[in-house]
């Protein structure tokens, strides 16, 4: 037997009381009546096998099976043993048809199909209940009646879209929900939008075909079974000015053809909006801005309010607007049209970048009050990296040179030619002048240069010098490079280390605090900032909200919440040793330090998030700071670590 005639078995051999019509039958397994008519004749083959069992077929009554109990088990376990199947496997395919069944489903159903006890049908039951609610759908439970999932079709079919994400352990793999098709199928609508794809020159990234192939397979599975999108009359006609909407017609005339079905109006407005939410290329930014008018205000306004944020001169990076262009074009269709997406690399974003990370949630959450468009922590992770790769951007054009002096024993011809080597060899060093060892002194008090180079051994210098022979081979090279990098490094980690523990405070600094929720250490900090006088009282509510949009854990057992910096009076980091880790989002967090940190000094806070950051890669100091007796002793243990 196929894998349809034992699934056809089986429902048969589940049907304990009464019958089951064709008609209904051949929706269910999504074939002709014809079909279901030439199965029966093979199993009623398979049935001679047992002498109690037998197909029984009554005409107009509908069709079911006679047999004893023990036989239907034995056959249950037979045809189960055949395909085992894993708890996973089991939990998506259940999943899965809750999601494509309006008929109700009962626990002893799942249990004579899947061979289990009907507890473990419940748990699993309770597992898919939690995750549908992500997706505003509510799995109802009614007792001798069976299961349901309510909600609209255009959220079941979102639901069904990410049902690889009800298995975490394979949510990074192949899509499974791929392997609920048939392969012709799958084939045929790939083809045809590849076809699409080239016949108007469209620039969809390869993430984007994907979900273009499961969204279409979803809505020819839907249309066979009558389950149909309600499109509201309004969003038709806007659906229908698009350009959108023509690639759409082509391509349902290529999708009818094969497959003999004819879409309704409200399937063309549905997958016009998956085109229209789609991620492109930037081959279409062009189009894009000249079309959008609203995705160019949004870019526009996002980019200028970061760089009113964080001092950064994003407005003048031409990368990051193109860039953002297209790829806020799809995250606003998205939102419109109710296409959630889900980050895997968020979690690693936040902990990677917090200070960007923290800098847009704080802006979307003004684009929010602008233009009501509330954006999720997932699409904002990738918003992040945007402005995360333009940073770089600027900062590896805008490095300053180092300036330095040439101390040389040999001459003045030799301690130019030392310099056309050096000023070839590494284009960030600025010789201030070429001096000798006696005129080292006033120099260094006139020029204050970075560091020295010198070619003989210097007495009483306080600059940092380095020696080196006046020849400059290829070991002064590697030597003066390494010399270079360690004082960038040094220099930024003291300059790090200096700017976290000048915001902290005594007043501000609690220990073995003990909440039952991260919201309540939230407002016990923003509370006491506003009692003493760093920030106005607006600022604890505004907190409050800013932990609501996205929990501000960044690994290492560390949160860092924070608010508005226009609420804030007077910078100050305030500090909570929690008594016992609490969860934090999808964190255990057991140091708390909340950012007041006003607009004057916002160019310190990405050195603040910097250090407390680092703080979060070193689980020993972090460890040793949440047992810290008191203010002086956290401050002893922070130096004493950097």
């Amino acid at each position: 037997m196929n894998n349809r005639q034992k699934e056809l078995l089986r429902r048969l051999l589940i049907q304990e009381e009464g019958a089951l019509h064709i008609k209904d039958l051949a929706s269910e397994l999504d074939c002709a009546e014809k079909t279901i008519r030439n199965d029966l004749d093979r199993l009623e083959e398979f049935l001679l096998e047992f002498p109690n069992a037998g197909l029984i077929r009554k005409p107009g009554l509908g069709i079911s099976i006679a047999i004893d109990d023990d036989n239907r088990k034995d056959i249950l376990h037979r045809l189960l043993s055949n395909e085992p199947k894993t708890m996973e496997e089991r939990l998506f395919e259940m999943a899965f048809q809750l999601l494509t069944n309006n008929k109700p489903t009962t626990l002893q159903y799942w249990a004579d199909r899947y061979y289990v006890p009907k507890a473990a049908v419940k748990k699993d039951i309770d597992i898919i209940s939690n995750w549908v609610q992500r997706f505003d759908l509510e799995l109802i439970t009614k007792q001798r009646f069976g299961n349901t999932i309510e909600g609209s079709e255009l959220k079941k079919r979102n639901a069904l879209a990410h049902l690889s994400e009800l298995i975490p352990s394979t949510s990074s793999a192949k899509n499974l929900v791929l392997d609920l098709f048939l392969p012709y199928e799958i084939t045929i609508v790939r083809n045809a939008l590849h076809d699409l794809k080239n016949r108007f020159s469209l620039t969809f990234t390869d993430g984007a075909l994907e979900s273009l192939l499961v969204h279409t397979l979803i809505m020819i599975k839907r249309t066979r079974q009558r389950a149909q999108v309600f499109i509201q009359g309004f969003e038709k006609e806007s659906a229908e000015k698009s350009q959108e909407y023509n690639y759409t017609n082509w391509f349902f005339e290529q999708l009818e053809s094969v497959f003999r079905l004819v879409f309704p109006d409200e399937e063309r407005v549905y997958f016009t909006w998956h085109l229209m939410s789609s991620k492109r290329m930037e081959e279409e930014l062009e189009r894009i801005l000249i079309k959008d008018e609203e995705t160019t205000r949004i870019m526009n306004t996002l980019i200028y309010k970061m760089e009113n944020l964080t001092q950064l001169p994003f407005v003048a990076d031409p990368i990051l607007a193109s860039g953002l262009a297209v790829h806020m074009h799809s995250v606003i269709n998205r939102i419109k049209y109710g296409f959630p997406i889900t980050n895997p690399l968020f979690e690693n974003i936040k902990r990677m970048y917090p200070y960007m990370f923290s800098m847009v949630i704080l802006v979307l959450e003004e684009l929010n009050t602008t233009f009501s468009i509330d954006i999720p922590e997932d699409e904002a992770a990738y918003i992040v990296l945007h402005f995360q790769a333009s940073l770089e951007r600027i900062e590896g054009g805008r490095e300053e040179k180092k300036r330095a002096l040439i101390v040389c024993h040999m001459g003045i011809g030799m301690s130019h030619l030392l310099e056309a080597k050096i000023k070839q060899q590494y284009q960030g060093i600025e010789i201030l002048a070429c001096i000798s060892k006696t005129k080292v002194k006033n120099y260094v008090e006139i020029f204050q240069p970075d560091f020295i180079i010198s070619t003989v051994p210097l007495e009483n210098v306080k600059s940092e010098y380095i020696v080196i022979s006046p020849l400059f081979g290829q070991d002064d090279k590697q030597k003066l490079r390494q010399f270079v990098e360690g004082l960038v490094n040094k220099r930024k980690s003291i300059n790090t280390n200096n700017v976290l523990s000048q915001y902290l405070v005594n007043d501000l600094m609690f220990f073995n605090v003990e909440k039952e929720h991260r919201y309540e250490v939230v407002e016990m900090l923003a509370r006491a900032l506003f009692e003493k006088g760093y920030v106005k009282e607006e600022f604890i509510r505004n907190a409050i909200k800013r932990e609501h949009s996205s929990a501000t854990a960044i690994g290492g057992s560390i949160a860092i919440p924070h608010g508005d910096p226009s609420l804030i009076q007077t910078s100050a980091v305030a500090t909570a040793i929690l008594k016992k880790r609490m969860e934090w989002g999808n964190e255990q967090v057991s140091l708390v330090f909340m950012l007041a940190i006003s607009k004057e000094d916002q160019g310190d806070i990405r050195e603040v998030i910097g250090k407390i950051a680092s703080l979060s890669q070193s689980p020993l100091v972090g460890l040793a700071l949440t047992g810290a007796k008191d203010y002086q002793d956290f401050l002893g243990i922070l130096e004493k670590k950097q």
